[in-house]
């Protein structure tokens, strides 16, 4: 099974719509922004991003743990985005507007608005990577470092202080809700499980010294979490991921005998 399925979706279905009509960038523009990431729907892996702008050039800095780790025996994609033009502030579970326990992407949209730049491992950083797995970061702890042409609305939206970074896709042994919840129809494709496609790791970039790492305690808006029940995909958790008839993904508890 190609693995590349899991997030088969439209972009614009993860990110809404790409922002546009943002102001120019203006020259000789140095400044840096960074966030601690808070933890969403049960994940206790951590995340700090640093991003640095120098005129048209951001210089990014993200570093990520404890997030789960495999998928159909391989590394777990995980795509992370900077969204904008929304509040510019994280989910809390009080966004879970269908009481499922899990906050999904559309029910913390309102807050954290639509993808203005893909944070990938390399190549494209637009919104149409937004769901590029091969682009993504792999396995439970990763770390994102290049530079690349930042665009205007991403611009526009660290200045007005509206930059928003989300990481996506669960791991089911910490998600802390049933596998039925787990494995029901995703907001985004209805092929795709709920707890996959939703966020774990959030934070809103804030100004800060050129070059500043961020420091702890950064407020992201977010409620942190822990937990620990039923889930999908990770080996230490005695879970795997199966596929079921008409090209659903779903979880199962695996046979420890």
């Amino acid at each position: 099974m190609n693995k590349n399925a899991l997030f088969a979706v439209p972009t614009l279905a993860l990110g809404l719509l790409a922002l546009g009509g943002a102001p120019a960038m203006a020259a000789d523009h140095a400044e840096s922004y960074s966030a601690t990431l808070g933890q969403l729907n049960g994940t206790t892996g951590t995340g700090t991003i640093t991003v640095d702008v120098q005129d048209n050039q951001a210089t990014v800095n993200l570093q990520v743990s404890g997030l789960a780790e495999t998928f159909l025996d391989g590394p777990y994609p995980h795509v992370q985005h900077i969204h904008g033009g929304a509040q510019g502030v994280c989910p809390t579970p009080a966004n879970d507007e269908n009481g499922d326990g899990l906050v999904s992407v559309t029910e913390g949209a309102g807050g954290y608005g639509g993808i203005v730049t893909t944070l990938s491992t390399s190549g494209d950083t637009s919104p149409a990577a937004g769901l590029d797995l091969a682009l993504g970061g792999q396995g439970g702890s990763y770390t994102v470092q290049r530079t690349f042409e930042l665009n205007e609305e991403t611009h526009a939206a660290l200045e007005a202080g509206t930059a928003v970074v989300v990481v996506h896709g669960l791991d089911p042994a910490t998600a802390g809700v049933s596998e039925e919840v787990f494995n029901s129809p995703s907001d985004l494709d209805p092929n795709l499980p709920l707890g996959a496609t939703s966020p774990a790791l959030c934070g809103t970039l804030t100004a800060a010294q050129m070059g500043a790492m961020p420091q702890g305690g950064a407020d992201t808006g977010v409620e942190q979490q822990t937990g620990s029940n039923l889930g999908m995909i990770a080996l230490g958790g005695g879970l795997v991921l199966a596929a079921a008839a008409g090209g659903t993904y779903a979880v199962r508890r695996a046979n420890n005998n």
